[in-house]
């Protein structure tokens, strides 16, 4: 096992990397740019390296700087959490490279995921349902057009290199097509540095199911069950839950099967997720992550495995603590994510907390990295929080949901609990009968109301 890791994040998953570490008994170096030198992994963590100035360029996607902090604090592995360097397969070949272990894929396999078209043609081959759409790469406008009337509209354009809706544009008629074309290249080439696109058919009412995975890197894996994410706004992932509402249990057998398998013919080392939209009983993968989820909780809550302790003894060479006949999925847990932002127009909200208290109860766990008097810099994402439930049943899990929202205090910033206390009251949420549309439909249909009942001209929803 590795004495000591270095943590190549910030936040609430340094925090998470940490407090794993420390059970595992191994000491955490933390990094963090000058604006995150009070944060709370910063603050727990057995050595710190301050590695740049805020942007994130210069700091946590700094890899010679976070390189040598791990070299002169004797770190032997490097964990890199979510977002930044995480699915950058560049930097887990130079920390292999440099003598460190990388405790996250293969790089090979964080090339093969990363690119989005690539992917699909990987994972078609060894047996998961795609969408349909173009192979490969689109080589110009026209080739686009082509493809879009031969898979037939309306079409989703995506970024090869993209992530988080970068890049997406629905086209619904051929008349549209060329400038949602150029404006998708545009956000791809802004974001990615890579203007390569491909095309898709739109689903209309899909949901959005996710499936956790592990594999030993030795031809060994297994799936740990889905998650719903199909609450979302702007394709940003907003409520998650497991089990989904919506499968049935062969079905949830069916598509873990097929993620399962993928895995041990890839050889694939750690944890992953591979997401598919689910429409009328059938499944299409869309995109596999080579990492840790932010949502990765619901899934250590119905299966009692802590997912980043298993991360770290893959990478430590250990085999697989749970296997496909000992593991049992239990209960249902949804989990709900905070952002610093106006709960109405989403504009951020950086500032000082001047009040903090997390929810608690049994069945209920606050991941979060914040304290009353933290200063929320203005620099990076706005998530400060995740709220996560467990209960026998989903009508448990949610009674303690709705409990926990009102329970849970941080003021001095506006957040999105009201948002949140919304969504859980909704008849649709209680159901369980939404897709991944039905937020961003009920938002705009609030703000049509609130412009007619005020006297002026409703937005189309």
């Amino acid at each position: 096992m590795f004495k000591k890791v270095l943590i190549a994040n910030r936040g609430e998953i340094a925090l998470r990397i940490h407090r794993a570490c420390k059970e595992l008994g191994i000491q955490t170096v933390a990094i963090h740019s000058t604006a995150d030198a009070n944060a709370m992994a910063v603050r727990l963590a057995d050595e710190s390296v301050c590695i740049g100035p805020p942007p994130a360029k210069e700091s946590y996607l700094n890899i010679p700087a976070i390189l040598t902090a791990a070299a002169v604090t004797g770190a032997d592995a490097i964990h890199p959490g979510y977002g930044f360097l995480s699915e950058n397969a560049e930097f887990a070949r130079m920390v292999e490279e440099h003598g460190f272990t990388f405790i996250g894929p293969k790089p090979e396999h964080i090339d093969i995921m990363g690119d989005k078209a690539m992917a699909k043609d990987t994972v078609k081959k060894l047996g998961l349902p795609v969408v349909p759409g173009s192979d490969g790469v689109l080589e110009s406008l026209e080739h686009g057009i082509k493809v879009a009337k031969e898979i037939g509209y309306p079409v989703l354009t995506k970024a090869v290199s993209g992530g988080g809706g970068k890049g997406m544009k629905v086209i619904r008629k051929e008349e549209e097509f060329e400038e949602a074309w150029n404006t998708a290249r545009r956000e791809a080439k802004a974001n990615f540095g890579d203007d390569s696109m491909y095309l898709e058919k739109y689903l209309d009412k899909p949901r959005h199911i996710e499936v956790q995975i592990f594999g030993d890197g030795k031809g060994g894996g297994i799936h740990l069950g889905e998650r719903d994410c199909s609450i979302q706004r702007r394709h940003q992932k907003v409520v998650e839950e497991g089990p989904s509402p919506v499968l049935t249990p062969e079905q949830r057998e069916y598509i873990g099967s097929l993620a399962a398998g993928v895995v041990r013919q890839l050889g694939y080392r750690g944890a992953g997720t591979f997401e598919f939209l689910f429409q009328d009983n059938e499944f299409y993968f869309i995109e596999m992550n080579t990492r840790i989820q932010v949502e990765h909780p619901v899934t250590e809550m119905i299966t009692g495995i802590d997912l980043v302790t298993e991360q770290i003894r893959i990478a430590a060479g250990e085999p697989l603590l749970v296997q496909k006949d000992n593991l049992r999925l239990r209960g249902h847990a949804i989990e709900i994510r905070i952002n610093a932002e106006d709960p109405k127009t989403f504009m951020p909200s950086p500032g000082e907390i001047t009040q903090f208290h997390a929810a608690g109860g049994l069945g209920v766990r606050f991941d979060s990295a914040i304290y009353a008097g933290y200063r929320i810099p203005p620099y990076y994402d706005s998530m400060v929080g995740k709220l996560i439930v467990h209960g026998k049943t989903r009508e448990e899990a949610l009674r303690r949901l709705k409990r926990a929202i009102h329970e849970t205090v941080i003021d001095g910033v506006k957040t999105t609990l009201p948002l949140h206390a919304w969504i859980v009251e909704h008849p649709d949420f209680v159901a369980g009968n939404y897709t991944i549309h039905w937020l961003e439909k009920q938002l705009a249909a609030i703000k049509a109301q609130e412009e007619a009942e005020a006297g002026e001209k409703p937005e189309a929803a």
